[in-house]
């Protein structure tokens, strides 16, 4: 994502000329940061409060579209507080984790605003997850109880003998609308929506008791071991994207929030709901994103503003124009990943005038968000941090002569890293070595301390920034974060595979970065056609469908450095190029079953846009 100009940099009079429409959002913005800022660990805070909040705002307001079912606030509130006082007869109390997988519907919504009411923390598990990750994702937070969809129970089941939970604990919905027809549990579930049909539809009490230090989520992220991190969400670190992304859309009760991205992710569940909530307007959902349905629903829902990630704009611009595209209510979109060499075309196409992009990581104390609506941001950020000088061939910020980091100049590309302060925490993640490792100290003075992002991006001024890139052994492919040891492990777990070395290379025109692995081949091995075949079926049975790498380059030998670290840099800049290396190079072209060789023809076509990857 390098594609940048001058005209990016922003002065005082680019500032100048946003002023004005940026003036009349700011008595909602102040009332939101006031929320935000004001809060301290032991405040009554959160999603569960704020919600209850939006309820007495607009009892007879739409909370949630689905498919054609629809829920008032009051009705989707009396939801929630059924399941709250189910789970605190059953002795949950704050402090809990319950494992929820769900795909996107409303049981997963009215679960969600129970466990946040009565202090649990929702470990939110994604959906697409299977075996080994699965069962240590669940296993890793010590839930008192797992609430599975019937769309995700297959998984589960697979697992099961290896969770640590009582048989009673397994708590099922059915893959249909249960506050209609509750559905027949299968053999050994506990049927959730017939169970919850007798409590009490008022408030839970529970509500204020909540504090800003307790958990609301886990979210998980890839881990570079290659299994899930579970990552805390508080209640306070809520609050804050509340009090600042969510008071920024400015969204009100006519307006309707279309979102297809997964809710076990920040940006659909924190980000998109938040701005939904302070505005006590209507959430809108799919359960999975499809390009062809995208325009439709729009009409549908009548939906006014879009939760996006780049991926999902690349797609939407891919797509044939059609008229459903146009005649909408959309001028609002908030999300990341937006490339700049398509961000002004989208506005233009689909007739959008404010895009919030924004930058924060589910577990990060450093956030952005575009306030002012400028074209290629992340935004502006109130939080403390620095960009500094980082060395990509070291793989270590470059230090002056008194050891210290140094700050980048206007319109150069350095490292991010946040401030730990008692305002912008580190909430970190559930294993404590892993905090040390993204811990620096001692930046610029003696005892400060920062957390690092491990991302790239480029300083635009007024504390602006662009992003450019993420460092280390994750790259993003499909929105996803893709853990290159995870792939490697399933990789070279085939037979005539010896060893793998995984990497992202761009794609022209897509967004984040394909898989890509080395591979080097057990002694006297050969790849027959057989293999091509059988390669692909096993990546994509062990692997998310994002994390099957699109590339494989055969190599005799795996080069590493003096202390055994592969040598990734010359690989990726070499990527998939047939006219840049001898070996041989293979593609998993899109809807394929087999890879098939890379040839120099195949390599100009996907320059040219001729494969949609």
């Amino acid at each position: 994502m390098n594609h940048t100009t001058q005209s990016d940099l922003i002065g005082i009079a680019d500032i100048a000329v946003k002023l004005p429409k940026f003036m009349s959002k700011v008595p909602h913005l102040l009332s939101g940061l006031k929320q935000a800022y004001l809060r301290t660990p032991n405040t009554p805070a959160g999603l569960g409060m704020a919600f209850e909040k939006a309820v007495k705002r607009n009892p007879q307001g739409i909370a949630l579209l689905f498919e054609d079912q629809k829920f008032s606030y009051q009705q989707l509130n009396e939801w929630a507080n059924q399941i709250g006082h189910f789970y605190l007869a059953l002795g949950a109390r704050k402090g809990d984790v319950i494992a929820v997988m769900v795909e996107n519907r409303p049981e997963l919504v009215a679960t969600v605003v129970a466990l946040a009411k009565i202090g649990v923390t929702s470990a939110l598990v994604n959906t697409s997850q299977t075996g080994k990750a699965l069962m240590h994702s669940i296993n890793l937070v010590k839930p008192i109880a797992v609430i599975v969809g019937e769309e995700c129970r297959q998984a589960v089941e697979e697992v099961r003998q290896d969770l640590v939970l009582p048989e009673e604990r397994f708590h099922w919905f059915a893959d249909q609308a249960t506050r209609m027809d509750s559905g027949t549990a299968p053999k050994d579930w506990i049927n959730l929506a017939d169970k919850i049909d007798s409590f009490p539809k008022f408030n839970t009490p529970t509500t204020h008791s909540v504090q800003g230090k307790d958990g609301l989520f886990y979210i998980y992220t890839s881990g570079t071991t290659g299994l899930p991190k579970a990552v805390i969400f508080t209640n306070s670190r809520w609050t804050l994207a509340y009090g600042t992304y969510g008071h920024v859309l400015k969204l009100n009760k006519d307006d309707v929030m279309y979102v297809t991205l997964p809710l076990y992710h920040a940006t659909g569940i924190v980000v998109c709901w938040c701005g939904v909530i302070a505005g006590s307007a209507t959430l809108a959902l799919r359960r999975k994103y499809s390009t062809s349905a995208f325009w439709k629903d729009v009409q549908k829902f009548d939906v006014s503003a879009i939760g996006y990630v780049g991926e999902l704009c690349r797609y939407l611009m891919d797509a044939p124009v059609s008229e459903l595209e146009h005649g909408h209510r959309v001028k609002k979109m908030i999300g990341n990943g937006m490339r700049p060499n398509i961000w002004d075309k989208f506005k233009q196409r689909f007739g959008v005038e404010e895009i919030l992009e924004l930058y924060a990581s589910s577990e990060g104390n450093v956030g952005f968000s575009n306030v002012f609506n400028f074209d290629n941001t992340v935004g502006f950020s109130p939080t403390p941090y620095a960009i500094i000088e980082f060395d990509k061939e070291t793989n270590a910020p470059v230090k002056d002569d008194k050891g210290q980091c140094k700050k980048v100049k206007k319109g150069e590309v350095g490292l991010l890293i946040g401030k730990i302060t008692r305002r912008s925490p580190f909430d970190g993640y559930t294993d404590p070595e892993k905090n040390k490792s993204v811990i620096m100290k001692n930046v610029f003075k003696q005892g400060d301390a920062f957390f690092n992002t491990g991302d790239l991006v480029r300083d635009i001024g007024f504390r602006h920034a662009q992003f450019i890139d993420r460092l280390g052994d994750t790259f993003r492919w499909k929105g996803e974060n893709v853990s290159t040891n995870e792939v490697e492990n399933v990789v070279s777990e085939y037979e005539k595979i010896a060893e793998a070395v995984v990497y992202g290379v761009e794609i022209p025109h897509t967004n984040g970065r394909a898989g890509m692995a080395a591979i080097t081949l057990a002694d006297g091995a050969k790849l027959t056609a057989q293999d091509l075949k059988l390669m692909a079926s096993e990546f994509k049975k062990c692997l998310p469908a994002y994390a099957v790498p699109v590339f494989l380059r055969v190599q005799a030998q795996v080069e590493t450095t003096g202390t055994f670290k592969y040598q990734k840099n010359k690989l990726k800049e070499q990527a998939f190029d047939p006219n840049k290396t001898d070996e041989r190079l293979l593609v998993l072209l899109p809807n394929a079953t087999e890879y098939c060789d890379l040839t120099v023809e195949i390599f100009n076509n996907i320059q040219a846009y001729q494969y949609r990857f």
